[in-house]
């Protein structure tokens, strides 16, 4: 009991009682000689739970063992050996007092709160400081990655320019962040995957931007730096780079670094190294290297481009039984695309005939008909390339190749075989044999036998046949009348018989069913133009310079619409368009200087007139024109070498002569223009303005000829009455038979200077470049003129 303290009485009146008592239980003092908390200390006795009627316990019927108490040998109420007690000989080793895990009495008295929130609200988040050196650092390394993606994403929108200037920007900054992350922690703790992809990003813009001696520097650094893995692989992009630069060598050989540095594992990247290897052995001539490399591909992961790059080097190589070796293999090369029956509904289920539409034309579908649209191209291109190859004749060549594509998953590109069989006989101008073999296709299904059809319709409209255009062009249409080149033949055919409504019918017909057809959009035009619907065919063309940007065709048609308004503006700015297109077009050139001519501006008329004349210096319009401006501009002795010229051209004109010799005449050298005349009156005896100005002339000087001259002028004069009596007198026949003869002589009845030749203003309108009639014919695409 001297351990426990009662509390003193004390009077209840007394407020403020009971605070100056101590209570001895708070006495840190005295714990050295409190017993109970001291025999807790040395024993586990303060840590058991309370004892209580409800829960037996051993605790009550044995002392507490210490290591300081007996070591005789204790029994539990139960039975078995005390903790820690010593039974024949052995120790038994100490226990838990107190159970693992869930205990009542560690809730007992406390309220249920599984949340936690009798414990009040969380305690504040340290503010961040931002101008810690870690903060700092971990800022500038995000505004690092930003630049990096921006980089990225302005190269694919196709912003070089600005791609290259954050990729720089970005390699700046890391550089900085390298200096900083250094001074604050070991150069251990460099991010290397962030300068990694800074200096590779680096690398390919400056690769984009066609900067390869910066781009290859990059490189170096990132492939020199050994704490960067596999980094071996960036090699093949520095061979790239030297194969652009034409250093095949060096391809060459960072090609084999590159090869030699990725492990076999990686087969799809090795056989893409081997791949280019072969192509860069193609462009130095090495054609064995080549198929070497090429031969390897094939027999570990055949594909598409390496078989026909093997089909290309035998065939530099002259092998002709291996190129058939290697065109079996290029038609073996599996597509690895699902059939087309995959897409046609088996039933009529709504479900399935939902999903079937939905992936119809997907990415998956569509990347589908690019890979076998390229598969294809590439065994036509190897058929028309070996077929003359392969056997003593083409046509041999050609049904070898039939033969081997009917016997493979590509049968419907046989007949397509057999139409490029008949564009090379024309090619050889053997025009019946290419006939023979398009007809043979008239019996065979409706797609070959459309295109069979079409392209008879544009041989004999070639011809100017037009009865068999049009029956060929009917049952190019009568087979598929989907087919918009079937259609535009057809209204070619009907443009030709003049009846341009109809023939536009066909046109429109044609772009409801290919809305790119640009020949069927050109001729629909020239259709309305014909039916001087100006507005419309105007409309027509500007769509198609949408999408012929640089078509020199659709540019002068333009102009030309734009002239035919009276927009001579508007006409001379799209020429101007044209001549950017084709500046030695002098057609085009003289229209300009036409138009210049019209407006009064002689400077730019000259221009144009003196351009087209230096590439195509026979128009006699421009000559003309030129010869002209010169006798304008008072300078007679350049404007001699164009009438000279002129003369050159048409011999049997005599006013080209004439003008030569007047120009002399009007430059004071009368010596060279009397010379002139004499020479024009021996070869046109008849011509009465030659003899007027050798009086004239003789006259001047004084020479004794001028008697003579003078009586065969009076001569020709009676006679001309003569003639003109009888053309009154409705002589016709004898009359126009003088009339040509005197023609043919170079007698000109309008032409009179008597002060020398006046030249009238030539009213030169230049060709079109295009004759309205010379409407685009349809090509056909690879079904006439392959590329």
């Amino acid at each position: 009991m001297e351990n426990v303290h009662l509390a003193p009485e004390t009077d209840e009146d007394d407020l403020y009682s009971g605070y100056n008592d101590y209570n001895p239980t708070y006495d840190t003092e005295e714990l050295e000689n409190d017993t109970a908390f001291q025999q807790a200390v040395r024993t586990s006795h303060g840590r058991r739970p309370p004892i209580t009627a409800k829960i037996p316990s051993t605790a009550v019927t044995r002392p507490v063992p210490t290591g300081y108490g007996s070591k005789t040998s204790l029994v539990s109420s139960m039975g078995r050996p005390m903790t820690g007690a010593i039974q024949d000989g052995v120790t038994r080793p100490m226990t838990a007092v107190r159970a693992a895990g869930f205990t009542k009495a560690a809730f007992r008295g406390t309220a249920f709160d599984p949340l936690g929130q009798a414990r009040g609200p969380a305690p504040p988040l340290e503010a961040r400081n931002e101008d810690s050196p870690e903060e700092k650092i971990r800022q500038l390394e995000k505004k690092v990655n930003e630049l990096v993606e921006e980089s990225c994403i302005a190269n694919s929108c196709g912003d070089l320019k600005l791609a290259l200037e954050k990729a720089k920007d970005a390699g700046r900054k890391e550089r900085v962040l390298v200096r900083q992350r250094e001074q604050v922690t070991a150069p251990e703790n460099i991010n290397l995957d962030l300068t990694y992809s800074v200096l590779f990003n680096l690398a390919s813009q400056y690769s984009a931007n066609d900067m390869y001696a910066e781009a290859l520097n990059t490189y170096q650094v990132i492939v020199r730096n050994k704490m960067f893995s596999n980094a071996g692989r960036l090699k093949v992009n520095m061979g790239n780079i030297y194969l652009k630069q034409r250093n095949y060598s060096k391809a060459i050989k960072f090609y084999r670094m590159a090869l030699d540095q990725i492990p076999s594992v990686h087969k799809e990247m090795r056989i893409k190294i081997m791949q280019n290897i072969g192509v860069t052995f193609i462009k130095t001539g090495q054609y064995s290297d080549a198929i070497n490399s090429f031969e390897h591909v094939m027999s570990v992961a055949p594909s598409l481009k390496a078989g026909f790059n093997l089909i290309l080097s035998y065939f530099a190589i002259g092998d002709r039984e291996k190129m058939k070796k290697a065109f079996q293999k290029l038609i073996a090369v599996p597509l690895e695309i699902d059939e087309d029956d995959k897409y046609i509904s088996p039933s009529d289920d709504p479900h399935t005939n939902l999903v079937i539409e939905a992936i119809k034309n997907d990415h998956l579908r569509q990347m589908e008909r690019e890979r076998k649209a390229m598969a294809e191209k590439y065994i036509m291109t190897a058929a028309k390339l070996i077929a003359p190859a392969i056997e003593t004749s083409f046509a041999v060549g050609y049904d070898w190749c039939v033969e081997v594509v009917k016997a493979s998953q590509y049968v419907e590109l046989a007949n397509d075989l057999e139409i490029n069989k008949a564009i090379t006989y024309l090619r050889q101008k053997d025009f019946n044999q290419a006939v023979e073999t398009l007809k043979m296709f008239e019996k065979k299904d409706t797609r070959v036998k459309s295109a069979a059809a079409t392209n008879l319709s544009f041989l004999y409209y070639l011809e100017n046949d037009f009865a068999q255009a049009s029956s060929y062009a009917d049952l190019a249409v009568n087979s598929d009348r989907y087919n918009p080149s079937a259609l535009t033949n057809k209204g070619n055919t009907v443009f030709a018989d003049g009846d341009y409504e109809k023939a536009a019918e066909f046109y429109r017909e044609a772009l409801r069913n290919d809305s790119s057809c640009t020949e069927a959009l050109y001729n629909i035009g020239l259709t309305y133009k014909k039916l001087n619907r100006l507005d419309e065919a105007l409309d027509c063309f500007l769509k198609l310079h949408a999408i012929l940007r640089n078509s020199a065709q659709v540019l002068h048609q333009i102009a030309s619409i734009y002239e035919l308004m009276e927009d001579p503006n508007q006409a001379t700015e799209w020429l101007m368009q044209l001549i950017s297109v084709v500046p030695t077009d002098s057609r085009a050139l003289c229209k300009l200087g036409e138009l210049y001519d019209g407006e009064g501006d002689k400077s730019q008329a000259f221009q144009h007139y003196y351009e087209s004349y230096r590439y195509f210096p026979s128009n006699i319009g421009v000559i003309e024109w030129l010869g002209a401006y010169y006798i304008d501009t008072q300078f007679c002795e350049k404007a001699i070498q164009y009438f000279e010229r002129a003369s050159l051209i048409q011999p049997t004109q005599v006013k080209w002569q004439l003008m030569v010799a007047s120009c002399f005449r009007r430059s004071g050298n009368y010596q060279k223009a009397l010379d002139t005349y004499k020479d024009i009156h021996r070869k046109f005896p008849e011509n009465a303005e030659c003899l007027r100005f050798l009086v004239r002339l003789c006259t001047d000087i004084g020479l004794k000829e001028v008697q003579e001259y003078a009586t065969k002028l009076k001569r020709l004069e009676k006679m001309k009455e003569i003639r003109e009596q009888r053309i009154k007198s409705g002589r016709d026949g004898s009359g126009g038979s003088r009339g040509r003869r005197d023609g043919g002589a170079g007698s000109d009845a309008s032409y009179v200077d008597p002060l020398g030749p006046q030249v009238e203003r030539p009213k030169t309108a230049a060709k079109k470049r295009i004759e309205e009639d010379d409407f685009a014919d349809e090509e056909l695409g690879d079904d006439l003129l392959p590329e």
